[in-house]
């Protein structure tokens, strides 16, 4: 989600004002999700990488231990990032339909 769409009546003006806390603070909730998605997945090629540079060269312990931490640190920043990607999804969506 690049940009949030404040929820409009009849194609009128916006619902909320422009400085509205709940809308600004879902925005900065949804940066965060998109930060953390990209940095999961990233983490999970990154992996990838040294798993197959392990298998094409000898395999060692340090390959081995550094293929390990990616997927586990992409795994604790990608599984909350997703979340909270879904619960903003539905926040907006729960909105969109509340004020229809």
């Amino acid at each position: 989600m690049s940009g949030l769409r404040r929820p409009t009546r009849g194609g009128k003006a916006p619902v909320s004002g422009p400085e509205d806390p709940l809308m600004a603070r879902r925005a900065r909730l949804a940066r965060l999700a998109n930060l953390g998605r990209r940095v999961g997945y990233l983490t999970f090629a990154l992996s990838i990488g040294m798993l197959v540079l392990g298998l094409a060269t000898d395999f060692t312990d340090g390959i081995s231990a550094v293929v390990i931490g990616l997927l586990v640190g992409g795994s604790a920043v990608l599984a909350p990032a997703i979340l909270l990607h879904y619960a903003v999804r539905g926040a907006e969506r729960e909105e969109t339909e509340r004020d229809s």
